[in-house]
């Protein structure tokens, strides 16, 4: 396991070194530059702005001179707001993102499980076909009009939740459905799968066989192997939970990480594309390094495959 976790750590790293490189060089082919705005700046303010913030170094000593503050954790300074810096922004910012991608995750998970569970124990039956009409919505659906649909319905129409901003708990269940309702019904299909072929299996015949219970059969034997693949998912879960919040924090008028991203994007905030697309891929390979851990530990085939060697 520690072999396999030092291969998998080296991986992460040498990830990242990709990423910021790939994330610094494609800034700057981006046409234009961080001061470029419909109002020309006069030459000469333009020219002190570059050498403020080493925009006219060479390219490779920009490069150089990034790395060496990446590997210390400093984003730089933001060129919109020059008061702040990127780590400022990202610390102020990524509590809420945590706190709605935890929420989202957690209802995808437990409503997704339900929903499979019931579709495999009612199967072609009508708790199959309402969970299975869910799951074709959810996935068909884009989260973005999920967003727009729940906020008519549920903040405009019925005025029982708050339309928009964090202020409160009851401000996040919104955004938090919207932003679970695609992996939700990913899950359901996915444990809807797993436990028909887990309850038509050889070993479940026996214990039934064997006069233990319905209740004991279907969730002490059955959900716990089925649920495995459900499992394996969190990794592409957390994926689609990060890449989905930057269009439903901006829905929501949520200031988290994923709103900060996409007001980066329109004011041309290079240091802070790049500082959050650094976090969300640390955030994201660490989240995947960890399901794996997970996964090891809960399945003896996969600890012994690390132990060997990670193949």
């Amino acid at each position: 396991m520690a072999k396999y976790l030092v291969k998998r750590v080296g991986f992460i790293l040498l990830s990242l070194f990709f990423i910021v490189t790939i994330t610094f060089f494609l800034m700057q082919a981006a046409p234009g530059g961080p001061f470029t705005s419909e109002r020309q700046l006069p030459p000469e303010i333009e020219q002190q702005l570059n050498e403020q913030y080493g925009l006219d170094d060479p390219l490779h000593v920009q490069y150089i001179d990034y790395l060496k503050d990446i590997a210390v954790w400093d984003f730089g300074p933001s060129f919109k707001y020059p008061a702040q810096s990127v780590n400022d922004i990202i610390n102020r910012s990524v509590p809420y993102s945590l706190i709605l991608g935890a929420e989202a995750i957690f209802i995808a998970l437990s409503i997704g499980v339900l929903l499979g569970v019931v579709a495999a124990l009612k199967h072609n039956k009508f708790g199959d076909y309402t969970a299975m009409v869910v799951a074709v919505l959810g996935i068909s659906v884009p989260n973005f009009i999920m967003a727009a649909l729940l906020q008519y319905v549920f903040a405009m129409q019925m005025d029982a939740l708050p339309v928009a901003r964090f202020d409160s708990f009851a401000h996040t269940l919104l955004p938090a459905v919207a932003l679970a309702t695609t992996p939700l019904a990913f899950i359901a299909r996915l444990m809807r799968s797993s436990m028909l072929e887990v309850l038509s299996s050889d070993y479940i015949k026996t214990a039934k066989s064997k006069g233990l219970s319905h209740r004991v059969v279907t969730y002490k034997h059955a959900l716990r192997n089925a649920i495995m693949p459900v499992i394996s998912y969190l990794g592409p879960l957390v994926v689609a939970i990060l890449t989905g919040s930057f269009v439903i924090e901006k829905i929501f008028a949520i200031p988290g990480l994923g709103n900060e991203f996409v007001e980066s994007i329109t004011n041309r905030d290079y240091t802070v594309i790049m500082g959050t697309t650094v976090f969300f891929s640390v955030l994201l390979l660490i989240s995947i390094l960890i399901v794996d851990l997970i996964y090891g530990l809960i399945d003896p085939r996969i600890k012994v495959a690390g132990k060997g060697g990670g193949k």
